[in-house]
């Protein structure tokens, strides 16, 4: 039997019906409708950052794609980012259109996970990040909780941000910032929400990198910086109902579960709004409280690193060899 074809906007659109990826609960053209229908929320949220997509094909594992393939149409806006760990440039796309959205999910592209600063001025990252992450086999309440605590340091400090789900199993906090900070400020300032955070409820939350010295509580990721990227709004997840990751309000929180914004379901939940774009609040110049707090915190994958060679030569030393 022949595998249903389509076209729109001049892309070719191939294999609508066959199954996303095992335990879906959606097809390919699930996937196509959505990008389609969100066009307009999406596109804003991607719009001149250095793109990197998760594209699941049939029969392989999930990858992460940054450099553009070489059969790329010529129509999908890119740009070239120096990788100083390869020493070569990487070719990115631009999620600038709805056409470049269309022919990414023709190629299975279920997540996307924008830079967090554009493509014209990388060194000037546009929002301080939290992601919080519940413990393994810990709930998206425990997540919950942990964020207001963030939002509470925030507004000790006078900034406040916009909430969503993951789209898995825990929840990013984003707050826009104004000017050009220094990236070593507001990594340090991330840092320093963090810091502040579980210290007005360590039973709850950890800035603890290293997995095993968490102990049950939510990891208050504040290494969303430099480099590093975060599923954007209304990005769909590969997890069993691709589900998305949505915007909620801060009062609606704990009426919520991940499962309820999924690309079946989200499109008619936003109707003609942008709840991202409105939840967002204005820019905010970082705290220079929060700067000078970071600076003197050491940076946690660094300290992991070094934390982890340590309790390994421990370990030798312990055993004899």
């Amino acid at each position: 039997m022949a595998q249903a074809k389509d076209e729109r906007d001049g892309v070719p659109l191939t294999n609508l019906d066959q199954e996303l990826f095992p335990g879906a609960g959606a097809t390919k053209r699930d996937l196509v409708d959505y990008l389609d229908a969100m066009a307009g929320r999406l596109i804003p949220v991607l719009r001149d950052r250095p793109l990197s997509v998760i594209r699941v094909l049939r029969g392989q594992d999930q990858f992460m794609q940054k450099n553009l393939p070489k059969y790329t149409p010529d129509w999908v806006a890119r740009t070239a980012v120096w990788a100083e760990a390869s020493h070569r440039d990487v070719t990115y796309a631009l999620g600038n259109d709805r056409r470049t959205l269309l022919w990414f999910g023709n190629q299975r592209a279920v997540e996307y996970h924008p830079a967090l600063a554009l493509a014209a001025t990388p060194h000037r990252q546009t929002h301080l990040i939290m992601d919080l992450d519940p413990p393994e086999g810990g709930g998206f309440r425990s997540a919950v909780a942990a964020a207001r605590l963030v939002r509470q340091a925030l507004a000790e400090a006078g900034m406040s941000g916009a909430v969503k789900t993951s789209g898995s199993k825990g929840v990013h906090v984003f707050v826009p910032l104004d000017g050009d900070p220094e990236p070593a400020d507001v990594a340090a300032a991330q840092r320093a929400v963090a810091a502040r955070a579980e210290r007005i409820d360590p039973e709850l939350a950890t800035t603890a990198f290293i997995r095993e010295d968490r102990h049950g509580r939510v990891f208050l990721d504040a290494t969303r910086a430099g480099g590093a990227t975060v599923a954007a709004a209304y990005s769909p997840r590969i997890r069993p109902g691709v589900p998305v990751s949505f915007p909620v309000a801060w009062d609606d929180l704990d009426d919520v579960s991940p499962g309820d914004f999924t690309i079946h379901s989200a499109p008619g939940i936003v109707g003609d709004g942008d709840p991202w774009a409105a939840a967002m609040p204005a820019p905010q110049r970082l705290d220079a409280g929060l700067i000078e707090e970071g600076r003197g915190i050491p940076v946690a994958r660094v300290q992991a690193m070094h934390e982890g060679k340590r309790r390994a030569r421990a370990r030798r030393e312990s055993s004899g060899d």
